[in-house]
């Protein structure tokens, strides 16, 4: 098992911490988020440090005390510099267009796929083909991208579709007897 769960959580000074029997509440210039405690892990602040702790080294106690201090951590790091995440668009005509609070996207179907901007979310297109999704939840930013992502995964035969900035493709050879090509 890690040991990820003994690490100590440094704190920035903006953020503030507040434990509770269930669940840990970080405030910092971003906003509020909250990390849950699981059955047998406890908080514990000390200086400038939140510490983790388990009851006892059974196997699923290790688990949930890795995943515990893992949550706290991205969330500490969520309210005080926040995520992002970027996609591409690539393909001829494959572009998106923003909106008041939708982004419709031209992906080469019959019609444009629209797509509501989530509250808690900023989504900013820096081109017509480049997305930037911020916001302080990490799990939140990565689902967003990739449900856009899912409305037209990239291809591998001809390299279009959308994919994340720097995402490398390996580009396939037609498939063997394909008449016509």
């Amino acid at each position: 098992m890690s040991r990820v769960g003994n690490l100590a959580i440094k704190l920035p000074p903006e953020v503030k911490v507040a434990i509770g029997p269930d669940l840990i509440e970080i405030q910092g210039p971003k906003g509020r988020m909250t990390s849950p405690l699981r059955a047998g892990i406890t908080a514990v602040l000390e200086g400038g440090t939140l510490k983790l702790s388990r009851r006892d080294d059974s196997k699923e106690q290790k688990a949930l005390h890795g995943l515990c201090r893992t949550l706290a951590a991205n969330a500490i790091l969520g309210v005080t510099a926040g995520y992002q995440k970027q996609l591409e668009i690539v393909g001829v005509g494959y572009r998106a267009k923003a909106e008041k609070d939708r982004i419709e996207f031209n992906l080469g179907y019959s019609k444009p796929v629209v797509f509501p901007i989530p509250k808690d979310l900023e989504i900013v297109l820096e081109k017509p083909t480049l997305i930037t999704i911020r916001g302080i939840d990490k799990q939140r930013v990565g689902q967003v991208a990739q449900e856009i992502k899912n409305f037209r995964r990239p291809d591998v035969y001809k390299l279009k579709g959308i994919r994340h900035v720097g995402e490398k493709l390996i580009k396939k050879e037609r498939k063997v007897g394909v008449a016509g090509a």
